[in-house]
């Protein structure tokens, strides 16, 4: 799996995640879901994503997006 497809996939987790704990437990997990989505946002324009250069760095294939 490449760096891409693992990015895209924990975000979409933690976003479901937050959002299920949300409704569960408190409306402040909303807040995780506000910061992973900015992240990703900000990311799409500047290239710049610290869990794809964390998995580079531990030896993951790279994509397109995150080479």
């Amino acid at each position: 799996m490449s760096i891409d497809r693992i990015v895209m996939a924990f975000a979409g987790s933690i976003i479901l995640l937050s959002l299920a704990l949300s409704q569960l437990h408190n409306i402040n997990w909303l807040w995780l879901t506000a910061f992973v989505g900015f992240n990703v946002l900000q990311s799409a324009f500047t290239g710049f994503c610290p869990l794809a250069m964390i998995l580079k760095k531990l030896g993951a294939k790279p994509g397109q997006a995150f080479a």
